[in-house]
């Protein structure tokens, strides 16, 4: 099979970002001015990739982040295994590190690889990597899909970034994003590889 070219996203900025809130899946929130200017900044720059479809979580804000390539009529499939890892009781909160023990404590069990650990009512990065699976299926299964945009959130972007590329889950940090941020990646038919790691070159003002 020929080359296919994953280019995954992060959403644009919400005001649960700005205001360090965790929204996980269980808060649907909308881009604010910001996400909205860094989406349309991300379209003025790759609107001339010619994408087979776009795939985005059932949460808003992704679909609010590719909305101007949906607007030009691609096909699109949401699907509630890309949503945001859950956070349990925590989603909507203020989270700091003098504020929530809890919190930070299991992000350290997730660096020691105890990744079946979670936040009370949430789900662990072994629920999001299961959940993710059958969308990897997906995207590695349709070779008529040569090039394609996934939007999807922090999170769960270390998690499916950990399986495509082969790494424990519970290297994920490894993996930094930032709203609107962009890594492609290339699969040759039995693995994938990195082509752009963490660009956000697109977010300069001379892109729009």
């Amino acid at each position: 099979m020929s080359v296919k070219k994953i280019y995954l996203i992060r959403h644009g900025q919400t005001d649960f970002n700005v205001r360090g809130i965790v929204q996980g899946s269980g808060v649907d929130s909308s881009l604010n001015e910001a996400g909205r200017r860094q989406a349309a900044r991300f379209f003025a720059a790759y609107r001339h990739i010619p994408f087979d479809k776009v795939y985005t979580s059932v949460l808003r804000r992704t679909h609010e982040s590719v909305h101007d390539f949906l607007a030009l009529g691609l096909r699109h499939e949401q699907h509630a295994g890309l949503n945001e890892i859950s956070w349990g009781t925590r989603e909507g909160t203020r989270i700091t590190a003098e504020e929530d023990e809890e919190y930070f404590g299991v992000l350290q069990q997730w660096r020691a690889g105890q990744t079946s650990a979670r936040l009370e009512g949430g789900e662990s990065p072994d629920d999001v990597a299961a959940r993710q699976r059958p969308v990897i299926e997906l995207l590695t299964s349709r070779p008529e899909e040569e090039t394609v945009l996934v939007c999807m959130h922090g999170r769960a972007m270390r998690v499916i970034l950990c399986q495509m590329l082969g790494y424990p889950l519970s290297q994920m940090d490894s993996f930094e994003h930032h709203n609107l941020c962009l890594y492609q990646l290339d699969y040759t038919g039995s693995m994938f590889t990195v082509r752009n790691f963490l660009d956000v070159r697109h977010l300069q003002e001379t892109h729009v």
